[in-house]
């Protein structure tokens, strides 16, 4: 029966698979999440898109996939990740091929509301984070929360192949493709996954349980620090097809393959602040990550000329939002008292979603045509930056490897 606790003994090679296809699900919802925006350059072209409506087109499933979270991580408290996660996978077809009508009559407000029922495959990240939580003890959580936040190269996958895919296939076969990993990945979830071990179901109301983790006040903590980091991350990834197109001249192929290495630089980042947060405790590794992304902001606003400069700025930059997205949710997975991982995940996850999806409108409403520039939305994330870092630095408490063992 569902959310009944599970007799399957926790060993290494259970919570290692189920992992592994949490992972490959978020994989697979985050290649369809960031669809639209990967093409965004076909989509300026053939609707005929000034930059600020290009904006607002790239930056829908972001807004909606974010407050999507809220409730989706709650709804996994109570029916379990094998559940949640076969939902938003088959939720998220409708939608991409409704993208890929919209595209073929060249009808911007069938993509734009297609974009907005899009948004349910960004949920995925409210549902993996409690459940790979239940299968890691607290000590080895950011391990755990960090390989599943690799599940973001789907953004890679996305900006790398969506491109060509379309150059090579066509606009519609890409995205009946997209469809088709998505229920297959939906149906492998649902024959192979199981719930840990000491899971149960929680049958509280929902609206309660958000109540309350609004009223936690690490909630309100975290929230900011991931809508600075993980926001970051979406913003660029979505939009630096874009900016590249705009500052560098790239073609769609050209600039996708760039962003790709940026989703890719910081898709293994995660990890690694996750793991570095389970042995030096969260405080440092984000005063790092954040101190790190308002220097390569700052880089970056001066528009490092040639492919190699500019090319190592992106990439540093990638790394130093993965490190930080990664010690962060080691964060929430230490601090969430148990039955509540769920909710507050998704209200910390929603911030991080919505923290990308006004970058993109900014940049869009501020850019320069006549001198190629993003300088304003650069420079107001070098501020948000070290904001955040000071925030880190003095209003958030530091926790030793012995204090998360024994939390």
């Amino acid at each position: 029966m569902a959310g009944a606790v599970s007799p399957f003994v926790a060993a290494p090679a259970g919570r290692t698979l189920n992992l592994a296809l949490a992972t490959s699900a978020s994989v697979a919802c985050f290649w369809a999440w960031n669809s639209i925006a990967t093409l965004g350059a076909y989509y300026t072209q053939n609707l005929h898109l000034n930059p600020a409506t290009t904006g607002v087109l790239v930056a829908m499933p972001v807004f909606v996939g974010s407050l999507g979270r809220i409730v989706v991580g709650t709804l996994t408290d109570k029916y379990g990740g094998r559940a949640m996660f076969t939902f938003v996978l088959l939720a998220s077809i409708i939608p991409i091929l409704l993208v890929a009508v919209g595209g073929t009559i060249d009808s911007f407000a069938l993509v734009l509301g297609a974009g907005l029922l899009l948004g349910v495959a960004g949920t995925v990240f409210a549902v993996g984070i409690p459940f790979v939580s239940a299968w890691y003890e607290p000590a080895r959580r950011g391990f755990a929360t960090g390989v599943f936040g690799a599940g973001m190269g789907g953004t890679a996958l996305a900006a790398f192949l969506n491109p060509r895919l379309v150059a090579s296939i066509g606009y519609v076969p890409t995205h009946v493709l997209i469809a088709a990993i998505l229920a297959c990945m939906a149906a492998l979830i649902w024959f192979r996954m199981k719930e840990a071990p000491g899971w149960t179901r929680s049958n509280a109301p929902v609206m309660p349980k958000l109540l309350d983790a609004v009223k936690t006040p690490v909630t309100w903590k975290l929230c900011f620090l991931y809508a600075v980091l993980f926001g970051g991350f979406v913003s660029f990834a979505t939009y630096l097809p874009t900016y590249l197109r705009d500052v560098y001249s790239f073609d769609p192929s050209a600039a996708g393959a760039r962003t790709a290495g940026f989703a890719l630089a910081a898709v293994l980042a995660r990890p690694l602040g996750g793991v570095l947060a389970d042995k030096v405790g969260p405080k440092p590794v984000v005063i790092v990550a954040l101190a790190g992304v308002a220097a390569l902001a700052w880089v970056v606003n001066l528009q490092p000329d040639g492919d190699v400069p500019a090319g190592l700025t992106f990439v540093a930059m990638a790394g130093a939002l993965g490190l930080g997205t990664g010690g962060v949710f080691a964060w929430v997975g230490v601090l969430a008292p148990q039955g509540k991982v769920g909710s507050i995940s998704g209200v910390v996850s929603a911030a991080g979603g919505l923290g990308g999806y006004f970058p993109p409108l900014i940049m869009g409403a501020t850019y320069d045509a006549a001198a190629h520039s993003y300088a304003i939305g650069l420079l107001l994330l070098v501020v948000t930056a070290l904001g955040a870092l000071a925030f880190t630095i003095f209003a958030m408490q530091g926790r030793t490897k012995a204090e998360v063992a024994a939390a």
